[in-house]
């Protein structure tokens, strides 16, 4: 398999698909560029190898064909800028005879951004024969686009056949999978995995799997309720999910017969209302009266929590304690949080995804104490499923 670090761009035009789907204002000005800065290794490798990268996006959900508030024109002068002047160019369209001569004609070190591939059903429908017209306009192709990488579609996966020998990852997939690769294939024990969020059914699939996997499972979040009633506790009016009692205990029973430590909370912060500015108290968290609901975790629950995250070798967290976003249930998250970045000061590995595990890290400042936060949301969670993502197949040949 070809890497982009050993691979001669020299002459080339380099393919690249990355993920330029970044929030525009009504004045079609870039909000967060994010995903912007995330592909520039791989492109800035390019240019310095000689190469001419060939971006390929898309922006938006584009119903029926081309539609001007999703073009990626607004792009063309942030990503020069951010590539220190480079000049970068827009093709009217992503196939076509026109911007194959576009294609042809950029100069080393140029780059071309191919118009979004989303203005054709194509794309989404993984059509064989769009996915060649798409390779004409390149000599390889490199899939740079994590976040995508869990769908079949013509410019992440099937493009792949037309570059037999010249096909690889850009560094942003390269990282994501090689971390990912740490925690799923060869984790360092004992390998702990964080999981929160508020429902047991989001995250079912990947409980099971990762229960194949890890020696500790922390189950944190609002899905912790459900095992709480699942046992007959009282959980006032806490979130939880009646149709999955029975999937709680399963998930128990699951647990102790592959030999998992299942943590969760013991006691909790309750609140008699949803604001930080509510009552609290510290409640056990099958006791919790009717008018109260548990929206973090409770100090024995933290203390618990930290023994077994600082003594890991491996940690995966996906999904807050509490509900961080307010002050008042923030310790839980806080508290994991520093105990996540400590076991990483003593050689641990740590992986943070998911949406609100990143929020949580990036709000309360641990971003730079972890071993790697993945930028991707459903080709993560797709991943840890154990599912297998066809962008990733696609450069490997599986």
């Amino acid at each position: 398999m070809q890497t982009i670090s050993s691979y001669d761009f020299k002459g080339k035009r380099a393919l690249i698909r990355v993920d330029f789907n970044v929030p525009l204002n009504d004045k079609f000005e870039i909000t967060d560029d994010t995903r912007m800065r995330a592909a520039l290794p791989t492109i800035k490798k390019i240019i310095e190898g000689g190469g001419s990268p060939i971006i390929m996006s898309h922006l938006g959900r584009p119903k029926n064909g081309p539609e001007e508030k999703f073009s990626l024109k607004p792009l063309v002068n942030h990503l020069s800028e951010l590539l220190g002047g480079a000049t970068v160019k827009i093709a009217p369209d992503c196939i076509g005879d026109e911007v194959k001569a576009m294609a042809e004609d950029v100069k080393p070190g140029e780059v071309l951004i191919l118009e979004n591939l989303r203005f054709y059903k194509e794309e989404t429908a993984g059509d064989e024969e769009f996915a060649a017209k798409l390779a004409e306009n390149g000599d390889c192709w490199v899939n740079d686009a994590f976040g995508t990488a869990h769908r079949a579609h013509a410019s992440t996966a099937v493009i792949a056949k037309f570059f037999p020998n010249d096909k690889m990852f850009g560094y942003l997939i390269e990282s994501e999978v090689e971390s990912l690769d740490k925690v799923v294939k060869a984790p360092k024990r004992p390998l702990t995995a964080i999981m929160g969020g508020a429902k047991v059914s989001s995250k079912i699939t990947i409980i099971e799997n990762m229960l194949d996997k890890v020696d500790n499972l922390i189950l944190g979040g609002g899905m912790k309720f459900t095992f709480a009633k699942a046992h007959g506790g009282k959980v006032g009016s806490s979130i939880c999910e009646d149709d999955f009692l029975e999937t709680a205990l399963n998930i128990e029973k699951l647990a102790k017969e592959k030999g998992v430590n299942l943590y969760m909370a013991s006691d909790v912060i309750a609140a008699d209302a949803f604001s930080n500015d509510a009552n609290t108290k510290i409640l056990p968290i099958g006791e919790i009266p009717d008018g109260w609901m548990g929206l973090d975790a409770g100090p024995d629950a933290i203390e618990e929590f930290k023994k077994v995250i600082e003594k890991s070798g491996t940690i995966l967290w996906n999904g807050p304690i509490g509900v961080f976003e307010m002050e008042a249930f923030a310790e839980g998250t806080r508290a994991v949080g520093e105990a996540v970045v400590e076991a990483t000061k003593k050689g641990a590995f740590s992986l943070v995804g998911g949406g609100d595990s990143v929020a949580a890290v990036n709000q309360l400042g641990f971003a730079d104490g972890v071993s790697y936060i993945s930028t991707a949301g459903g080709a993560l969670l797709e991943y840890l499923e154990g599912k297998t993502l066809p962008g990733v197949a696609a450069v490997r040949g599986e």
